[in-house]
Formats: C-alpha cells, sequence, structure tokens
C-alpha cells in the first residue's frame, strides 16, 4: 500500500474527519440542489466517493473521460462501480474538437509549449466539464490546500465566477495522512498508480511517478513550471463564499 500509509493518523482522528465531511455534504445538500461530484479518481475523490455513497447523498458524481487516460484509471471506474453497485457518469471531449487539435499541434503537441498544453486540455477537461456543470447550484471537487502552490489559498467554499455556480471542496483543510489513513480504515478501493509513486494523477502522457522528496504534484506536466500547473479545471475565478 502507499507509503504514507505507513505512518497513519489514530482512528479517532479519522472518524471524527469523517463526521466533520459529512456534516459539511449534509448542510450543502440542504442548501443547494442540484450538486454534483467531478472525481478524478484520484486518492482524495475515493474518500468523497465512499461518504457520498454510503451516506447515499442526493449528490450525481461523474468523471471526465478524456481519452487519454492511464489503464489503471479505467480500472479503478470498474472496481468501483461494482464495489458500490453504481454507475459513475462519463463525460468526453467532442470528437471534432480532438480531431482540430491534433491538426494544430499534433497528437503530443502539449510538450512543445504551455499554450499547446492548456489548449489540450481545454478540448479533452474544460469543455467536457463545462457540459457537466450545466443546470447545476454547485460543484463538489477532491481539492486539497497542501497540494500544490497554486491550491494555498483554497477555501472549503468558493463562488465559481467562471461556471456561475458554487465550488465546494470540503477537503480542503485535511492531510495527506489524512486522506491514507481514512482509505485504510474503511478499505476504500483506490488506483493502483499510487502505489508506483503516483500521488497526483492526470493523463498518462502528461504524468510521470515521482521520487522521495519530491512535491506530490511534479509528475503532472513536469517539463513546465509549479506556477503554470493547472488545467484549468479550478482556475483562480472562484470567490470565497
Amino acid at each position: 500500500m502507499y507509503e504514507r500509509l505507513r505512518h497513519p493518523v489514530s482512528a479517532e482522528v479519522v472518524r471524527a474527519r469523517k463526521q466533520a465531511l459529512t456534516d459539511r455534504l449534509s448542510n450543502a445538500c440542504r442548501e443547494l440542489s442540484p450538486i454534483v461530484f467531478a472525481t478524478s479518481l484520484g486518492a482524495e475523490d475515493m474518500v468523497l466517493t465512499e461518504v457520498i455513497l454510503r451516506g447515499r447523498f442526493p449528490i450525481r458524481i461523474f468523471t471526465l473521460d478524456t481519452g487519454r487516460l492511464p489503464a489503471e484509471t479505467l480500472a479503478l471506474l470498474g472496481r468501483i462501480e461494482q464495489h458500490y453497485g453504481t454507475r459513475i457518469e462519463r463525460y468526453a471531449p467532442r470528437p471534432e474538437a480532438v480531431e482540430d487539435y491534433v491538426r494544430r499541434f499534433g497528437i503530443d503537441g502539449f510538450y512543445d509549449s504551455v499554450e499547446a498544453r492548456r489548449a489540450c486540455c481545454r478540448v479533452r477537461k474544460i469543455g467536457p466539464l463545462k457540459e457537466a456543470l450545466t443546470g447545476q447550484a454547485a460543484w463538489i471537487t477532491g481539492l486539497r490546500a497542501a497540494q500544490s502552490v497554486t491550491r494555498a489559498q483554497l477555501s472549503p467554499r468558493e463562488w465559481d465566477a467562471e461556471h456561475g455556480l458554487e465550488k465546494l471542496n470540503p477537503l480542503a483543510d485535511w492531510s495527506e495522512r489524512e486522506v491514507w489513513s481514512f482509505i485504510k480504515h474503511y478499505q476504500v478501493p483506490y488506483n493502483q498508480l499510487h502505489d508506483q509513486g503516483y500521488p497526483s494523477l492526470g493523463c498518462a502522457p502528461c504524468t510521470r511517478a515521482i521520487t522521495v522528496g519530491e512535491d506530490i504534484r511534479a509528475g503532472r506536466w513536469w517539463w513546465e513550471s509549479p506556477e503554470t500547473k493547472e488545467c484549468g479545471l479550478h482556475r483562480k475565478t472562484a470567490v470565497t463564499a
């Protein structure tokens, strides 16, 4: 199991964290409807999946199938659906948009420049996300403030001006140890790439394993500087609520 599970937090802390998370989701559901949860199928998102589905919250769960996800991530989708007896919705990019990108930049043109990489993310992620968020009152993410320099000021609740709805980050104040302790305690399914040195997951060509001492998002778009390492799904257009 993942390295950080060697030093878990106590079961008491895990249970307290679960209760606090449950309370946050309950409060959100009382105030807002409809709500959707965008899962990247990473560790944080599996914590949320466990609580949402076990708690039977009226929250629809979807993922972005970019067309370039690792085989391990796709395999996890099947495991989740079998484990919880549910189906995770998939949103995919428009084929004509992908074809246009390939004509302009090449199939792997995202390695050539930040502009080309962001264009790929717009086609494969941002477009499908906008479709998934249409008509929603709020969306939930598994973001944590400690994940990267671009997320250090993350709030549990924000107004997402880009999409015109509330954005809820209920794990904003969780630590990585708490996430993995929760997964261990409740035997939550998780992506096998985490056991291979991938703390942060994305598309296969844009994600690599990290080495000891590297930042947890060092493997994402590793050829770019840390300040540009966001795909655009979580642009800083949100205002703290």
